[in-house]
């Protein structure tokens, strides 16, 4: 078969079985991949349905130009239409959008303006106030605006809808689908339930966004694109949806993540909040007799930069920098290295000199201070301060007699205390945030002590360690 231009690609997308990323889960769950679309995404649908319907309203002429806010997979589809129908496109885009996606609509041809994202829409630097004033100040431009545009959830309501009833024999009982303009979920569910009411629609809603936050909406910035508003687009029915399920970005990105290395399928973060969603769903059904289809709207190439860059994910908090390593891994080298006891204290009533003389003869810069019952038994409870080198060499200058006090009146505030099963991020976090040490827990009882040169003695550690693998 032969098409006459790439528009005719549009659509009759497929659906995979999510078997792997499924294991364990009854209730069957397949994709609708919308990235093999001829630009990337779900998008293509509505880029066309919009121009052809302003060209029929008379809202569009030959020669004008097309203005459209849009996180970019609607320019998208936007900009392959205009390229065949002779259209210049300008896009208005939030700054958060990742660069490939501003590559690719300069490659189509398309204009692209930036604008903030930490802005309300509201503010004349949003991307939706941009647009509408290029769109006036453009002579002959239109804006198809695909938020109040009743051709966007229309053409999911033609196309996309069918397209899944069809390919699922009917048997489709619930339909998941991440929530932005509204019109792919609105489209896609309107169509389902003509064919079965039963079939119940769920939407994937980013932290931060309206649709899941109701009356107590406060807007937030969040990094996954294409989903979530903060305003109430006409072309989002929520009557339609059934159910809202809430996703953050780390288990958005972490799940796209899975999602191309466990199923080979290599989509952007909203595939992965929507997949998060149905996921939730399939377990709460529990029905090898139920089928959920899943919508993916875009590929992943067109985030190479951030979800799939590891030091993206890792400088937004989206990745442990060492996932394979606990704070028990930490004390142990700390313990093997330097031949020290398991956990080095002193008690409250013990003398400042006796303190010192610890100190010194460990080669340590702090103790924590603990009070012990009859027995000798010390836990978390009883941990009532700390001896720093630091503060307690001004304390002596001020007061050379406080050396044959007790601790008890020259300690500082207790050390933070840390789990020895925690991931040793949790160890960096807390002393990068200004704590002078750490003292390490095994079901409450301190087994240790960690401070910020330990913790860079271990990443040297295993620095070294990797280099030498690698060398084999």
């Amino acid at each position: 078969m032969i098409l006459e231009t790439i528009l005719d690609a549009v659509g009759d997308t497929p659906l995979v079985r999510l078997s792997r990323l499924g294991a364990g889960i009854r209730t069957p769950i397949v994709a609708k991949v919308e990235f093999l679309n001829p630009g990337g995404s779900v998008k293509d649908r509505i880029g066309l349905a919009m121009i052809e319907a302003a060209e029929r309203s008379g809202q569009l002429r030959p020669g004008a130009t097309i203005v459209e806010p849009t996180s970019g997979n609607t320019g998208t589809g936007l900009a392959i239409a205009a390229a065949l129908k002779g259209y210049r496109l300008v896009c208005v885009m939030p700054d958060k959008m990742s660069s490939e996606k501003i590559a690719l609509l300069r490659a189509y041809g398309a204009d692209v303006v930036m604008c903030p994202t930490a802005v309300p829409r509201e503010s004349p630097q949003s991307y939706y106030s941009v647009a509408e004033r290029l769109a006036r100040e453009i002579p002959g431009a239109f804006q198809p605006n695909q938020y109040f545009n009743h051709a966007n959830p229309a053409a999911h309501e033609a196309t996309t809808g069918p397209e899944i009833w069809e390919q699922t024999d009917g048997r489709i009982t619930h339909f998941v689908a991440g929530m932005g303009t509204g019109g792919t979920i609105t489209g896609v569910g309107r169509a389902l339930k003509r064919k079965n009411p039963s079939v119940q629609v769920v939407g994937a809603d980013p932290v931060g966004s309206i649709y899941s936050a109701g009356d107590q909406f406060t807007p937030k910035i969040y990094k996954v694109e294409g989903i979530g508003e903060d305003f109430l687009p006409s072309a989002m029915d929520l009557s339609v949806v059934d159910r809202i399920e809430v996703v953050d970005d780390k288990e958005s990105f972490l799940m796209t993540r899975r999602l191309t290395r466990e199923e080979g399928i290599l989509a952007g973060g909203s595939s992965g909040s929507a997949l998060v969603a149905a996921l939730r769903v399939a377990r709460d059904v529990d029905d090898p007799d139920a089928l959920i289809v899943v919508l993916l709207p875009d590929t992943g190439r067109n985030y190479l930069s951030k979800i799939y860059n590891e030091e993206w994910m890792r400088s937004n908090g989206f990745l442990e920098q060492f996932p394979t390593h606990s704070v028990g891994d930490v004390v142990g080298n700390v313990q093997g290295q330097r031949k020290l006891p398991a956990f080095i204290g002193v008690q409250a009533r013990d003398s400042v000199r006796s303190a010192i003389d610890t100190m010194q003869n460990y080669g340590i810069s702090q103790l924590p201070v603990l009070e012990s019952d009859g027995d000798g038994v010390v836990d978390e409870a009883r941990m009532v301060g700390s001896i720093q080198e630091r503060t307690l060499l001004d304390r002596i200058y001020r007061d050379p007699t406080l050396v044959d006090s007790a601790v008890g009146a020259a300690m500082d505030p207790p050390f933070p205390t840390i789990p020895r099963g925690a991931d040793i991020d949790d160890a960096f976090d807390v002393l990068l945030g200004g704590a002078p040490a750490l003292v390490v827990l095994d079901r409450d009882q301190p087994v240790g002590m960690i401070t910020k040169l330990d913790l860079l003695e271990f990443v040297a550690e295993e620095s070294r360690s990797r280099g030498r693998h690698a060398h084999r």
